[in-house]
């Protein structure tokens, strides 16, 4: 009797020592952003880590531009010291249409590598002129436009993107035929940034050129980057924005921590800087959002 008296006192001794199992943690309920459509992605493996209508097809507005990048950085035995010098039809037409910039003056003899940067950071429609002219085929500067227009859909083709289709060089339609889906235009963004020189150029918040001038001068460029999460957001490395009427605002954005890259894309979404802080804080665990100051553009930088 007095064994059992004692076993089952040791028995009870070790039921109120044992430790109580932990509830299982419940999952961090996804944010809710304002974008019409959005997607974000863990960059490495493709998979989905944040979805809302990323299949329905929109216009993207200067997003485009990361097709035009691709394209040009496509192009075998691509010199991108190759010098272009600089139309007077480029600034007219940022002109009529009312366009972002990079201010390139007519006869400056400026580098592939330069237009590139002009394009992605202060979002120059004229550097994208500049660059699809240069790469396109034809004895017009409207038929060399138009066969650079005809390589980005067939390289959408070539990648898969079946619902994404270009009608211009720089997001600003000519037939309201200019769209894209989050899913395509992520899918888009993860290839570009495996180029070394896309990926160096998009993360930058600023870049200072010098160009020769039609008379043999030097011509300085300072041209900052429109996407202000760059130097904001900690681990932001890109992408682009773009905005315009049947678009709104627009952003593809992309960034690392501790050792995990996501990639992601809004479209139409009035509070694209904050929602894309809100989704990278999801992906990486974080609250980085609730403290984020914005950087703020210099009085004359470009927005889009």
């Amino acid at each position: 009797m007095a064994v059992t008296a004692t076993t089952g006192a040791l028995l009870a001794s070790a039921a109120v020592a044992a430790p109580a199992l932990a509830a299982p943690a419940l999952p961090v309920p996804a944010p809710s952003v304002s974008a019409k459509a959005a997607l974000m992605l863990d960059s490495v493996t493709g998979s989905t880590l944040y979805s809302k209508d990323a299949g329905t097809r929109r216009p993207m507005a200067s997003t485009t531009k990361i097709m035009t990048a691709r394209v040009v950085l496509g192009t075998p035995e691509l010199n991108l010291g190759r010098k272009v010098t600089i139309k007077q039809a480029y600034r007219d037409y940022v002109t009529t249409q009312g366009a972002s910039t990079a201010d390139l003056k007519t006869g400056d003899k400026v580098t592939v590598r330069q237009l590139l940067h002009a394009m992605m950071l202060p979002s120059g429609c004229d550097a994208a002129m500049a660059l699809a002219d240069t790469f396109g085929t034809g004895t017009t500067l409207s038929a060399r436009t138009q066969s650079f227009i005809g390589k980005m859909n067939s390289k959408a083709e070539v990648m898969g993107l079946t619902n994404t289709h270009f009608d211009s060089f720089d997001g600003n339609s000519t037939q309201n035929t200019n769209y894209t889906t989050p899913l395509d235009l992520a899918k888009l963004t993860r290839s570009a940034m495996k180029n070394t020189t896309f990926m160096g150029i998009v993360k930058k918040t600023k870049t200072v050129q010098y160009a020769t001038t039609s008379t043999n001068g030097t011509r300085t460029y300072t041209w900052y980057n429109t996407n202000k999460l760059l130097g904001s957001y900690s681990g932001a490395t890109g992408v682009k924005t773009g905005t315009n009427t049947p678009a709104g605002p627009c952003l593809v954005f992309s960034a690392l921590r501790n050792g995990k890259t996501v990639v992601g894309v809004l479209l139409n979404d009035q509070d694209r800087f904050q929602d894309a802080a809100k989704l990278m804080d999801y992906a990486f665990g974080t609250t980085s959002a609730g403290t984020m100051q914005l950087r703020t553009l210099p009085t004359g930088a470009q927005h889009d």
